[in-house]
């Protein structure tokens, strides 16, 4: 399994970013130390940026959880070419640079697709960044039961961290990655799931149930 999977309570991704950070503090306050201030907390809003909060998983059956937390943009019918390959509920969550940027897988069981895609860097939440931007597509399946979620780089967002692999054991909520510096998370289930969150409802990864059987 990757070794994202861990809740530390800052992501180990960002601790290169937190050095920088700290490090140019530093060096503000050598040479320009009336700017000493600002620079600190600057570094102290990387530190914020890169944050891992525990969640609260639901355990039961029947579910899915958001992939991330942040604000949702669009739920609607999509085709899906990549992975579940049929018509599916599409649900867009965009994420702010004050938002946690820790991605959560929305079901348990097997990454079964993992796919990256170079692209542009688009600002997010624009419609043409789900098919133009650089993403990572993963993808998990239970038993017959799969589930896409795609990672989306946006205008400041340049980096996407995925390291799960195809074949690794996974549990709903599990971290499985995070995009650098705001971005959007899409997330795509079949359609005898009901969507239980609606457009400009705010979420939390891991924690929000998003859908649930219609059954």
């Amino acid at each position: 399994m990757g070794d994202m999977l861990t809740d530390y309570f800052i992501s180990k991704h960002g601790f290169f970013s937190i050095f920088i950070a700290f490090g140019l503090a530093i060096l503000v306050r050598l040479y320009y130390p009336v700017a000493f201030p600002f620079a600190l907390v600057m570094a102290g809003m990387v530190v914020y940026f890169f944050r891992n909060p525990r969640r609260s998983i639901p355990e039961r059956e029947g579910i899915i959880v958001a992939p991330a937390d942040g604000l949702v943009l669009s739920v609607r019918q999509v085709e899906e070419p990549y992975f579940l390959q049929q018509q599916a509920w599409k649900v867009s969550i965009f994420l702010s640079v004050f938002d946690v940027h820790m991605n959560r897988l929305p079901i348990g069981g097997e990454i079964a697709f993992k796919k990256y895609i170079p692209g542009k860097y688009l600002v997010a939440w624009r419609e043409k960044a789900s098919t133009d931007n650089e993403r990572n597509l993963v993808g998990v399946q239970n038993g017959s039961f799969k589930v896409l979620v795609v990672q989306i780089a946006g205008l400041i967002a340049r980096r996407i961290v995925c390291p799960v692999q195809v074949g690794d054991k996974v549990k709903a909520g599990d971290l499985f990655g995070l995009i650098k510096f705001g971005s959007c998370v899409e997330v795509y289930f079949p359609l005898d799931m009901k969507p239980i969150i609606k457009e400009g409802d705010k979420v939390r990864g891991g924690e929000t149930v998003i859908a649930e059987s219609a059954n």
